[in-house]
Order: C-alpha cells, then sequence, then structure tokens
C-alpha cells in the first residue's frame, strides 16, 4: 500500500508552524484505505486538526496536512482517525477475508510504530490461519479414511456380509448395480439388516443380491456350494435334469427341461429335452428360481421327488426316486456308411454331454480312438448340452481350430479379454466337421458352438440354441459358502451377442432326427430312413 504521512516538524524551536511530507510504501498483503474527518483547529492549538488535501502531489497522491509538533518532536493524532482495512490470505486451498475497524482516540507516536504493530497484526493472523487450515486438511483426511468402512464396532457377521459385498462390488458385470448406489446400499444395510444369526446374515446377503434382479447372481449355503463343487466334477445326487428358463411368451409357466442325463432317472422316466416342470413337490414353479428348482431337485440318494411335467399337450405326474447320476460327459461310436471304401466309409460320432472337469480330456481320448480306427471326419453332437465349466468350453475349442478367436469377453465397458487359439492343443484341425445343436444347446456349449461356426471349421445342424450369454465364476467366502456372480457376457468371433438369441445353426435336422448314438447312425446306414443325410449334405456348406 502506499500512505502519506505528515512528518514531524523541522524545527521545535520555530515559532510558526512548519510542515513536511514523506511518502510512505508498505509492500505486503494488507491493503489499508484512511477515512479522513476533517476539521479545522486553530494554528496555534497544541493539536492542529488535518483532513486530505484538495490538491495533488506531483505524483498524483493526495497528501494529508496540517499539524505543529508537541514536545516529543512527534506526530500526535487525535480519534478522528478511522481505518477501514481489508485483509486477504491464500494459502493454496481457501481464500479468508474480513474487515476490521478501529479508532485511535489519542495515539502519540510515530509511523514507526504504526507499521510494527500493523506486522505482528498481520504474522498473528498468519499463524492462526495456517493453524485452522491444518486442522481442515487433517478432519478431510480422517473423513476419507473412515469413509470405507461404518463408524461402528463391526460384529463376526457384519465381516461375512462386508466379504459378500465387496465380491460383489470386484466382480460384478454392471458396474451400476441395476441403477443403484452399491456403496449407500452397503451403509443402510449394515444400519438396517438384523444379523445377530448365521441365518439373519445369510438372508441378508440375498436380499443384497436379490437388487441386482438377475438370477445368475446367486448365494449358497455350505452345502449348496459344496454340491455344486461335486458337480462339476462329474457327479450329482439327483434325477439327472438341466433346467432353464422358458424363452417362449406364450404355452404354460414353468421351467423348461434343458437336457436330461442319459441313463438318469429323469430319461428313463421318458422326460425329454422341451418338455415343461410345473411343478415339484407340489410347489409351483410359476415363480420358483432355476436354482431353486435345482436344490429341490437334488437330494439323499434313496430319496423321492414328485414332478408335475407337460410334454406336449399331455400333463404327466412322476414320481422319481434319487441316485447318484454319474456324469460321463463323452460317448461315442462308429458310423459306417453303405457302398464306400474302407478309407472313406467311417465317421466318428461324439457325444459331448456336459463341460465338467474331465470333458476335454475325454473328447481327445474320443478322438485318438475313433482315429486308430481310421475314421476320417468326426460329428460333434452338443443337444441337450446345458454347459459347465467356462475353460472347458475354450479348450475344447481348441483340439478343433488350428488358429483364430475362440470368445471375445465383454463388460458394460466393451471387449475385456480374448480367447483364441494359437495351435498347440490343436488335435483335429483338418477333418470334416459337423456340429449338432438345439435349444437344449446352452452356456460354455453355445461357445464352443459359435466358436466352430463362425471360424467356418464345421458345419452347424439343428436348431437356434438356448441363448445363455453371461459368464458366472464361484467365489468361497470364508464360512464355506459361496457366491455364483455375473462376471460377463461373451461373443462370438464374429462379434455376436447370442444371449437370449442363440446361435444360429447353418442348416435344419429332419424332425425325426434321433438323438442318441446308435439312431444317429441308423439314419446314415439306412437311405429309406425318414431322418436320412448323406455324407455330402452333411459337410458341405
Amino acid at each position: 500500500m502506499a500512505m502519506e504521512f505528515l512528518s514531524r516538524c523541522a524545527s521545535s524551536s520555530s515559532s510558526s508552524p512548519c510542515f513536511a511530507f514523506f511518502n510512505v510504501h508498505l509492500q505486503h498483503t494488507i491493503s489499508c484505505r484512511a477515512t479522513v474527518k476533517s476539521q479545522v483547529l486553530p494554528w496555534n492549538s497544541p493539536v492542529v486538526g488535518f483532513g486530505r488535501s484538495t490538491s495533488l502531489g506531483t505524483d498524483g497522491r493526495g497528501r494529508i496536512w496540517g499539524c505543529t509538533c508537541g514536545p516529543n518532536r512527534g506526530l500526535l493524532l487525535r480519534k478522528l482517525w478511522r481505518y477501514h482495512s481489508s485483509l486477504s490470505s491464500s494459502s493454496g486451498m481457501s481464500s479468508v477475508c474480513y474487515r476490521y475497524v478501529f479508532k485511535w482516540k489519542k495515539y502519540a507516536g510515530n509511523f514507526r510504530r504504526v507499521r510494527n504493530a500493523m506486522e505482528k497484526s498481520r504474522h498473528r493472523f498468519s499463524v492462526q490461519l495456517a493453524r485452522v487450515m491444518v486442522c481442515v486438511m487433517l478432519v478431510m483426511s480422517v473423513s476419507s479414511t473412515f469413509e470405507d468402512s461404518p463408524s461402528w464396532a463391526l460384529t463376526e457377521e457384519n465381516l461375512l456380509f462386508l466379504e459378500a459385498w465387496r465380491t460383489i462390488d470386484r466382480a460384478y458385470i454392471d458396474k451400476n448395480f441395476n441403477g443403484q448406489s452399491w456403496f449407500r446400499y452397503r451403509e443402510n444395510a449394515l444400519r438396517n439388516e438384523p444379523m445377530n444369526t448365521r441365518e439373519e446374515t445369510y438372508t441378508a446377503i440375498k436380499k443384497m443380491l436379490a437388487t441386482l434382479d438377475d438370477p445368475f447372481t446367486r448365494f449358497l449355503e455350505p452345502e449348496k456350494f459344496k454340491s455344486l463343487q461335486s458337480g462339476t466334477q462329474g457327479a450329482l445326487t439327483g434325477v439327472g435334469l438341466s433346467i432353464g428358463y422358458r424363452t417362449a411368451v406364450d404355452g404354460p409357466a414353468g421351467l423348461l427341461v434343458v437336457s436330461a442325463a442319459p441313463g438318469g432317472p429323469a430319461e428313463r422316466a421318458g422326460i425329454t429335452s422341451g418338455d415343461v416342470i410345473l411343478a415339484i413337490d407340489d410347489i409351483t414353479t410359476e415363480s420358483m428360481g432355476i436354482y431353486d428348482a435345482a436344490e429341490r431337485l437334488q437330494g439323499p440318494k434313496g430319496s423321492s421327488v414328485q414332478l408335475t411335467v407337460q410334454s406336449g399337450p399331455s400333463v404327466k405326474h412322476l414320481d422319481l426316486v434319487r441316485e447318484k447320476v454319474a456324469i460321463n460327459p463323452v460317448k461315442s461310436r462308429i458310423c459306417e456308411l453303405p457302398g464306400s471304401g474302407d478309407n472313406s466309409s467311417k465317421i466318428g460320432y461324439i457325444k459331448l454331454t456336459s463341460f465338467n472337469q474331465k470333458a476335454s480330456g475325454a473328447v481327445k481320448e474320443a478322438i485318438d480312438s475313433l482315429r486308430s480306427n481310421r475314421v476320417n471326419a468326426f460329428v460333434l453332437d452338443l443337444r441337450d448340452n446345458s454347459g459347465g465349466l467356462f475353460p472347458e468350453g475354450v479348450e475344447i475349442a481348441k483340439i478343433w481350430l488350428d488358429k483364430g478367436v475362440i470368445v471375445y469377453i465383454c463388460d458394460s465397458g466393451g471387449v475385456r479379454d480374448i480367447y483364441d487359439s494359437d495351435g498347440s492343443s490343436t488335435i483335429a484341425a483338418s477333418e470334416p466337421l459337423a456340429v449338432l445343436v438345439n435349444k437344449g444347446t446352452a452356456s460354455a456349449s453355445e461357445i464352443l458352438a459359435g466358436a466352430l461356426k463362425d471360424n467356418k471349421r464345421a458345419v452347424l445342424f439343428g436348431e437356434p440354441t438356448y441363448g445363455k450369454g453371461k459368464i458366472q465364476s464361484v467365489f468361497k467366502l470364508s464360512d464355506g459358502s459361496g457366491l455364483a456372480v455375473t462376471v460377463a457376457r461373451y461373443e462370438t468371433p464374429a462379434h455376436i451377442n447370442i444371449d437370449k438369441v442363440g446361435v444360429i445353426p447353418d442348416r435344419p435336422l429332419p424332425a425325426s432326427f434321433p438323438k442318441d448314438g446308435d439312431g444317429f447312425c441308423s439314419c446314415f446306414e439306412d437311405p429309406a430312413s425318414a431322418c436320412n443325410v448323406n455324407r455330402v449334405q452333411l459337410f458341405s456348406r
């Protein structure tokens, strides 16, 4: 700031008033303006009034004037001064502004003392401001630290709930979580949901998952999680059914039979793909989830379950006895065509029923066995194969593909991963290949069928597949329970999203085409059969 003050008198012994002026320039952040109240006093007064001059100095500044000196040869000020000052300070984070007013009733001294007082005030303010800002930063830091966790003590049940919440937070495909704030749901649930027992915690987890409106993302109690692991390892105790949701809007309400395990209780009772389960133990399936239904179908060996099944126009009531269903994922046989030479008369038929941990190894063994019998073409039957382990589907695709993309893994942001074949696992890339599909072909089966079709490795026969284009991963929680979570969707190598649409085959099969290996071979061996398909039709596009 720049201020002009009247200086002390040139000589105290002078009988006439003397005037002198000097400019004071202070370079700091305090800016002041002096408001001067004019007052005229006699020249011989001990203190002469002062006011703002109506004339300007050579430098353009107004001059404050009019005084006589007292015996201390210093400037004497009366109560006419009123300072209006505005002070500002910045610390890089905030700005604090205020104005203050003070009056000098009577002040004797030189300007140095005034300036020193103002400097001290500024220093004290800066220190206090710094302290305030440090406190604000500390509070913000502490607030951020505790933002991610509740402020109350967490129980063991709370921690299990949070473990499930974090699993969904990290792995779930939809980062909008069905249009809700996932963090806010966590806080509300911990405050409002009862979690005093393990059963209450399980209920809270199920309620949380229900908000996602995704039937494939589900909670598994310890026994159910163990049962799921047993199924992927090749054995289940039940009736041998794979079920799914109906995709057609017309027809009876219920759950669709995707496939019946060969030789299982359901197949022996005449249940086939496309039938609709209306009730299980007299409980309607109209609003029943597929996993709830699967749990009801499984049970101890030797126990019974009652099913109400609609097959075409008829409704059947069946009593089935549960048994251990050994899931051998592969069956194979040789079909001999009449009227051909030894090297061109054999087709290797491979029926793949599921994608468990044994699937890829079993397919390799079947190919080797059929080759030893000089087959020169293959038929891979995926009808009524409801899927299973995603990695097994990829590994089996590598068996047939020399090079090429197998599947694109996508999330809400687009393609995030690509599975392809580099030829290192390929053992059957050259022989002609036909693939049979139907509406019971689902999940990992569709990944395999789509990869073989889009890479032009095989000709697809049959009907559009089921249309399950989402991928689930299973996560084990600390107490032995688990979560099946939708982690991604997939696209075929041609970037086709088959969810709720399915893989479209190249050609249809005759309506009477059999589903078992013996019946399949009979269609080739008898040219007069209604299901007859000759070799040229089977392997040409």
